[in-house]
């Protein structure tokens, strides 16, 4: 049988509520932070989209409208009744600062549900953390979002242990450790270690982008967000030959 689902997350982000707003209910906020490549129409009952490559596009519906404070949207329903529920509720507090509650629902398909959800439990938190990472260190500006993947890997570990040899850690990894961005043909660029969950999701800030680095089941996969203001194009094609470099066929 298919299962409803439901995870919450508060996060505290130094902004104003108007600034979070544009950040998670606008198309080019939610490129600078989430998924994919994101649009979304301005009004209940508007279309939302979330474009990744080499994926399904995946469409939805926005389902609250209430500026700055309430934005809601939900996935169109699969075939076999699954769906995907979003709502943010936006609070403002002294000092310029607001706090974001996040509330992920819907229904998981029957086929491993319990795996999937396992994921999103401890997921959300990491990717929903993310809108406070932005708003802090690039806030009021547009990402170019960057998605690339690799060939599937022997599992988890496997995946882990190329993350960890390409960004020059070892070990046990921690928020704050140091990072080192190397795409071939470019100068390294330094950077920090922001969240962590091993070994699912690892994710690393610089100067110029989020960088967010996902294995699951041996699959490989990048979702970046860079302020350079270089087109997704080449950026793509960089990534994807450090993808080719990290794990060679």
């Amino acid at each position: 049988m298919s299962r409803e689902f439901e995870t919450v997350t508060d996060v505290t982000v130094i902004a104003t509520p108007e600034q979070v707003w544009e950040a998670i209910a606008t198309g080019p906020g939610v490129d600078s932070w989430f998924m994919g490549r994101n649009e979304i129409e301005p009004a209940v009952g508007g279309k939302t989209s979330m474009t990744m490559p080499g994926l399904e596009e995946m469409g939805g519906t926005v389902t609250a409208w209430e500026p700055p404070s309430r934005f809601a949207m939900v996935s169109d329903t699969a075939p076999d009744g699954s769906f995907h529920a979003f709502e943010y509720l936006v609070e403002g507090r002294a000092g310029g600062s607001s706090v974001v509650r996040v509330v992920h629902h819907g229904i998981l398909s029957a086929d491993g549900w319990e795996m999937e959800f396992d994921a999103l439990r401890k997921g959300d938190p990491l990717y929903f953390n993310t809108i406070a990472t932005y708003l802090e260190h690039f806030g009021g500006r547009v990402g170019v979002p960057v998605s690339a993947w690799a060939p599937p890997q022997q599992d988890e570990a496997a995946v882990w242990s190329g993350w960890l040899r390409s960004l020059g850690l070892s070990g046990s990894v921690a928020a704050g450790d140091p990072v080192t961005i190397t795409l071939p043909g470019r100068e390294p660029e330094s950077g920090v270690v922001d969240s962590v969950l091993e070994p699912g999701f690892l994710g690393v800030r610089t100067d110029s982008g989020l960088y967010r680095f996902v294995g699951r089941l041996g699959g490989a996969g990048l979702g970046h967000h860079v302020f350079t203001g270089e087109d997704s194009e080449s950026l793509t094609a960089a990534w994807t030959a450090w993808l080719e470099q990290t794990f060679p066929a």
